[in-house]
């Protein structure tokens, strides 16, 4: 059960990957412009812990657009069927 979430997560990761990136491609043709519309949200600049012995820097920001949300879907459409 448990490896089963972890496919079912992986493929939507991968979904919302590819779907971000053709979004950001085709946003050059004025016909798929709207793919590319979203928002980021998250720490614009990071968050820095010094210790004096040692440094830790946290950051985290992420861009969500219209076609990585479709991505998800059909990720999300052919984990259920196959």
């Amino acid at each position: 059960m448990r490896s089963g979430r972890i496919t079912l997560l992986l493929i939507l990761l991968a979904g919302l990957v590819i779907g971000g990136f053709l979004g950001d491609w085709l946003s050059s043709y004025p016909m798929f412009s709207f793919l590319s519309y979203g928002k980021a949200f998250g720490l614009t600049s990071p968050l820095v812990l010094d210790l004096n012995v040692f440094q830790l820097t946290f950051g985290f920001t992420a861009r969500l657009n219209l076609a990585g949300i479709i991505g998800i879907v059909i990720a999300f459409v052919l984990y259920r069927k196959f």
